[in-house]
């Protein structure tokens, strides 16, 4: 049964949830437009980036940081290269990608997730079966992929975990990117791409290697990397603005948490991640993890389920203390032995503290 009832669905799509910032900014936007976009660059930009237009009307940031990144983002995807994002686990790539593919072409469902289980079909087309065997290869037997549909309809097919797919799978792009075809032997056409199509595609740097891309794909993409946070303070502000819109979605019970913790625990991945405290005075340990700042607004969301629904609705140090254990320690051996290390000489002696390391120390 399809959920058409918007209340109930339990994660909207950007175009969804966002849908009153999309119209706000098409009403006040009079720059050019490429074919087939909703917006301008200059629009989606600011879509992504936040602003305040000229009615007054104020768009919500939904990625905070370099403002060139996603300006050059923007700009690929408004020629005939296709965009690769690249970065470490929690930098934001599939987020970004989703909200490019809104602002663009008013959606962001023709996604392609990629695993090592991806078929060619998946990136080309399928077959039904039923059909095939009854009327033999005919269009009506054919099942396009989200990127055939993207091609036909003029709008942005998005690619997750591109490096996860296997390379003879990955291949399969060369030619719809290169030549903006999609050959179709079996019927003796081709998918040609109307304008407006381009591929947006997410892969982790710490993938490398599992199916490194040919550099005859490689070269079709241009590549942005995006970076982790620059500073501590705009890594709260990311983790505080996700967590409270979690919260909100979730309908969780309790009160937002307090900036106060956030910044321990954005304090705590930074330091662990970086491999020294925030004056740059004690050198620590990394862990296996990548302690990202998506793993760091997982932590606040579990706490403030747990202090919602298990405590008075008020997040405390104990709240986070176990989510904090379980994402730095993936290693049961070696993260074991990092984090008491850091327990022990950094979150024990400093001020204030007390209470996150008798927390944690129980977790333990």
């Amino acid at each position: 049964m399809i959920q058409d009832n918007e209340t109930t669905v339990l994660r909207q799509h950007a175009e969804q949830q966002f849908a009153q910032e999309l119209e706000a900014l098409a009403g006040q936007d009079e720059r050019p437009r490429p074919p087939s976009w909703r917006l301008s660059p200059w629009a989606v930009a600011t879509y992504l980036l936040g602003g305040k237009l000229a009615n007054g009307f104020v768009v919500s940031p939904k990625y905070i940081g370099n403002r060139r990144i996603i300006e050059i983002a923007v700009s690929t995807l408004a020629t005939d290269r296709a965009l690769l994002l690249l970065g470490v686990p929690g930098t934001a790539k599939t987020w970004v990608s989703e909200h490019l593919a809104a602002a663009v072409s008013g959606d962001s469902t023709l996604l392609v997730q990629g695993t090592a289980g991806t078929a060619e079909e998946a990136i080309r087309y399928g077959w039904n079966y039923a059909l095939l065997l009854a009327k033999g290869p005919c269009a009506e037997a054919l099942v396009p992929s989200p990127v055939m549909r993207a091609m036909q309809a003029g709008k942005v097919a998005r690619v997750e975990e591109l490096t996860r797919i296997p390379a003879d799978v990955q291949d399969t792009l060369i030619t719809i990117l290169s030549e903006k075809t999609l050959p179709i032997p079996e019927l003796n056409e081709e998918v040609q791409a109307v304008k407006g199509f381009n591929v947006i595609a997410t892969a982790n740097n710490r993938d490398r290697g599992v199916n490194e891309l040919s550099s005859a794909l490689r070269r079709r993409f241009n590549t942005v990397v995006l970076p982790t946070p620059a500073t501590a303070d705009e890594e709260v502000t990311i983790v505080q603005t996700r967590v409270a819109a979690i919260g909100r979605a979730l309908e969780l019970p309790g009160d937002a948490p307090p900036i106060e913790e956030i910044r321990r625990v954005v304090t705590i991945f930074r330091e662990l991640r970086e491999g020294q405290t925030a004056d740059g005075k004690t050198k620590v340990k990394s862990p296996t993890a990548t302690m990202s700042t998506a793993e760091a607004i997982s932590v606040m969301g579990s706490g403030l389920a747990l202090a919602g629904h298990f405590g008075d609705g008020t997040l405390r140090a104990g709240d986070v203390a176990s989510g904090l254990t379980g994402a730095i320690v993936k290693d049961p051996v070696q993260d074991a032995v990092v984090w008491k290390e850091y327990l022990e000489t950094v979150v024990k002696e400093r001020d204030g503290w007390s209470d996150l390391y008798r927390a944690c120390r129980k977790e333990m």
